[in-house]
């Protein structure tokens, strides 16, 4: 088997390190003796004894297989339920994905001619990262201070607010980190900034 390993001209030390984050993934205990051999697939258990309202337990799964894993809870579902359609989402489009061609660049580049404040770099970041939504954030804006404030690397507070009423971004690690990696280009500053909006957010909403 081919081997790759990467150098550095310098080498990477501890205190380079920005953030780091552990990945936990649920399996379930099938009783194989050698971990290895578990099972990677979801396992839905469904509890409906006497007559009581049905509860459905799922074990396992990842994330990338959440649509097929609906479908299965929704046929186990469905004798408790009213008006169930069957499966619908294997021709869904995700919010954004109807870009044309399927060409992300493509819309990028339309994005920057419609937007010209924007910049190539800043267009191709909101094309990747929402698809055909990142019209619906821009909307009616015709210069950068319509987005409102700037953090940098074409970063907005419109973008910001809406992570937070789409996409449920509550702290500064959702947005630098989990829902993109801007946290590798923007100062501790503009963090700061960020969180404090954020808190601001939590606080009016109460």
């Amino acid at each position: 088997m081919p081997c790759c390993i990467a150098w550095l001209t310098k080498p990477v030390e501890p205190q380079d390190v920005v953030w780091s984050y552990a990945g936990i993934r649920p399996l379930y205990d099938d009783k194989e003796r050698n971990p290895s051999a578990v099972t990677r697939d979801y396992v839905l258990d469904l509890n409906a004894a006497g007559g009581k309202a049905p509860l459905l337990s799922v074990f396992g799964g990842k994330i990338t297989t959440y649509r097929r894993l609906a479908e299965q809870a929704l046929e186990k579902l469905a004798p408790f339920l009213r008006g169930t359609r069957g499966p619908w989402t294997i021709g869904a489009i995700l919010p954004g994905g109807d870009l044309p061609n399927g060409d992300p660049a493509g819309f990028a580049h339309a994005l920057a001619r419609d937007y010209p404040f924007l910049g190539i770099a800043a267009a191709l970041r909101l094309a990747h990262s929402y698809g055909s939504d990142a019209r619906c954030i821009l909307a009616s804006a015709r210069r950068t201070e319509d987005l409102g404030r700037g953090f940098g690397y074409g970063f907005s507070e419109r973008e910001l607010d809406w992570l937070v009423k789409k996409e449920w971004a509550l702290t500064g690690e959702d947005v630098l980190w989990r829902r993109s990696k801007l946290g590798l280009h923007l100062g501790s500053d503009e963090t700061r900034a960020i969180d404090a909006l954020l808190t601001g957010c939590r606080v009016t909403n109460r």
